[in-house]
């Protein structure tokens, strides 16, 4: 299994609609309303959202977090999880000039990978070939979180180097569900 980071296009957008009408979403948290959202977007214009996936400058509107409220959107780049077709989505965002996020971010890092292409280390892999990106930008560490259950997603970041820092309640607007912070230092 080959798996490439590849950064989104036009050419390969189908594949990326395909996947959220089959009830995936890039967006572990917000879900079925994120995938339709991103649906509505591409529909309105298509080149803008692809573009929007990669907006190191943070020029992109406000991003919504689960309880609706909207919050200053960070740099961020977005990279598609390939192996010959699309897999899912992984994600980086930071503060320029800072390896700290603030409160409304939980983590540097968000990966989501189709369902049917789940329990095949791509995953793994996306975040292992995420890292150099992360490190060109001078960030000192990267910061992941994941929900306190999610075994599969505390295996991934562990396997790249990740360490507990922290079990901690998400904040209201993301729930207030148990999690756990991870720290890869880079």
């Amino acid at each position: 299994m080959n798996v490439e980071l590849l950064t989104p296009t036009l050419e390969r957008l189908p594949h990326f609609v395909d996947a959220l009408k089959r009830d995936w979403s890039p967006d572990n948290l917000r879900g079925r309303s994120a995938a339709d959202e991103q649906l509505a977007a591409i529909e309105r214009n298509a080149a803008s959202f692809v573009a929007c996936l990669t907006d190191p400058e943070a020029k992109g509107p406000p991003v919504t977090l689960p309880d609706g409220s909207r919050v200053r959107r960070l740099p961020g780049r977005q990279f598609w999880i390939w192996d010959g077709e699309f897999c899912g989505a992984i994600g980086l965002r930071w503060q320029n000039g800072s390896g700290e996020l603030p409160p409304h971010v939980l983590g540097h890092v968000g990966y989501s990978v189709v369902p049917w292409k789940r329990r095949r280390g791509y995953a793994r892999q996306a975040l292992r070939l995420l890292l150099p990106h992360a490190r060109a930008l001078g960030l000192p560490f990267l910061e992941i979180t994941a929900d306190a259950d999610n075994l599969a997603s505390h295996g991934v970041v562990t396997a790249n180097g990740g360490v507990l820092v922290e079990a901690f309640d998400k904040p209201a607007a993301f729930g207030g569900t148990p999690s756990v912070r991870f720290r890869i230092p880079l």
